[in-house]
């Protein structure tokens, strides 16, 4: 299988199987989109171009056969153990986020899930972690919320554990943190960085469109408390190992000029998300706005490349790719790995396949003291990847979006076999982009 696209003057060619990327001139696109429909179309090509492709398709760059059956059977018979746990450190907030799915930071939960979670219950996800990790070393832990920092003495005593369970299990944790950054400060930074292999920080760009929608309890924008704190703690960690990451709705569908914003404060590792939300919802994306999201990547791409140009370069997460080295198959077709290489965790310990399912008792999977008693959702959880999927296993992105949110894909069609359109098309599109990147930076 190939992909053929075209991005201002570039016609490129990826070549699913292998993931060779070419760069090919007006005649050559026009031969191999025929191709695709009927291979014995080259038969009538010009001679040259012709004798180029089948060198290409000799040399396993042009229409690489994938060994499907092979994926199939390993993620049939493959047993994946808990590697992640999303510990929700707080179902509380101090921000009142208007497109937040968990309901205000709350997760709209039962009493006994509210509020903060206790110290015991973290030493016990933290046990489980190890104890269901079979003989992986390297696992990650992630401090989530609401607001995580609400609950930060807390977070503190639960990595020095986890550092004393590192030297009598042999195990290696990996915390990170992600937080709206309201209740950062200098104090809390030389922490952060000594213990803190990544920081999630929340910021969605422009002061006009960050304050529309992420707002305070009196419902008053929040920039102007946040950027600078956001922004200190960017600049004491060298620009390395954070993300500032926002989201956008369709009240900023012109996205890029976020980015930029975000680009021109100084930030290094940058992250814009399209919002997750009911299609009923004023600020839901729908798919009328697609072909000005298509063009507002497209747009995001060059202003990026101008950038990195003029030796001022920042990274965006959705166009960093390696079509060399990347992850390995199962994570290629599977993802994240929710409910089963990847559970969260809520205050009273109960157990979900990820953080956008917590509160949904269809998908409470059992807690820490009982284990997972729903093992029909892990084993379902566990075989959906890509191939499983029935309009994933015939597309061209399959092995860089891995099948697109699980989540996402339950919310918007109750089946998490079936991924969510608006969140596909846009995923195809910045996976295009990332490739005309690479193919201008050479």
């Amino acid at each position: 299988m190939i992909h053929c696209f075209t991005i201002g003057s570039r016609h490129l060619v990826l070549d699913v199987g292998s993931g060779s990327l070419h760069q090919v001139d007006d005649a050559t696109l026009h031969v191999l989109n025929q191709m695709q429909d009927n291979p014995q179309t080259i038969d009538n090509a010009p001679k040259d171009i012709a004798d180029e492709i089948r060198n290409l398709i000799k040399q396993n760059q042009l229409f690489t056969p994938d060994n499907i059956q092979a994926v199939q059977t390993h993620m049939a018979t493959r047993r994946p153990v808990v590697k992640a746990l999303c510990l929700h450190m707080a179902h509380d907030c101090n921000l009142r986020c208007k497109y937040c799915f968990a309901g205000d930071g709350t997760y709209n939960v039962d009493a006994i899930d509210k509020g903060l979670m206790p110290l015991e219950v973290g030493k016990k996800a933290l046990d489980f972690l190890i104890e269901n990790s079979g003989t992986r070393r390297n696992l990650e832990v992630d401090f989530f919320g609401g607001e995580p920092m609400l609950n930060f003495e807390t977070v503190k005593a639960l990595v020095a554990y986890g550092r004393i369970k590192e030297e009598a299990t042999g195990k290696k944790f990996r915390f990170t943190l992600t937080t709206n950054g309201a209740l950062l400060s200098d104090e809390v930074h030389e922490y952060i960085n000594h213990n803190f292999d990544n920081v999630v920080l929340s910021l969605d760009g422009r002061p006009q469109v960050h304050d529309r929608m992420r707002v305070n309890h009196k419902g008053e924008g929040s920039y102007r408390q946040i950027s600078a704190k956001v922004k200190a703690l960017a600049d004491s960690r060298n620009h390395e190992r954070y993300y500032v990451r926002g989201t956008y709705t369709r009240h900023n569908l012109d996205f890029a000029a976020d980015v930029m914003h975000l680009a021109d404060m100084g930030f290094k590792q940058i992250s814009i998300e399209p919002v997750v939300a009911p299609p009923e919802a004023e600020y839901s994306l729908r798919e009328a706005d697609l072909p000005v999201l298509f063009a507002e990547y497209e747009k995001l791409a060059d202003a990026l490349l101008e950038r990195e140009r003029a030796g001022n370069g920042v990274h965006f997460f959705h166009f960093e790719m390696d079509l060399d080295g990347g992850p390995c198959i199962a994570k290629r077709v599977t993802g994240c790995g929710a409910g089963s290489e990847y559970l969260a965790v809520t205050p009273s310990g109960q157990l979900y396949p990820c953080h956008q399912f917590v509160g949904d008792e269809n998908f409470r999977l059992g807690d820490l003291d009982t284990g997972i008693m729903k093992n029909d959702i892990v084993a379902e959880f566990t075989k959906c990847h890509v191939f499983e999927k029935s309009e994933c296993a015939s597309c061209w992105a399959r092995y860089y979006c891995s099948g697109g949110c699980i989540a996402n894909a339950h919310h918007s069609h109750g089946d998490i076999k079936i991924p969510d359109k608006i969140s596909c098309e846009l995923q195809k599109k910045r996976i295009e982009c990332a490739l005309y990147i690479l193919a201008e930076r050479n």
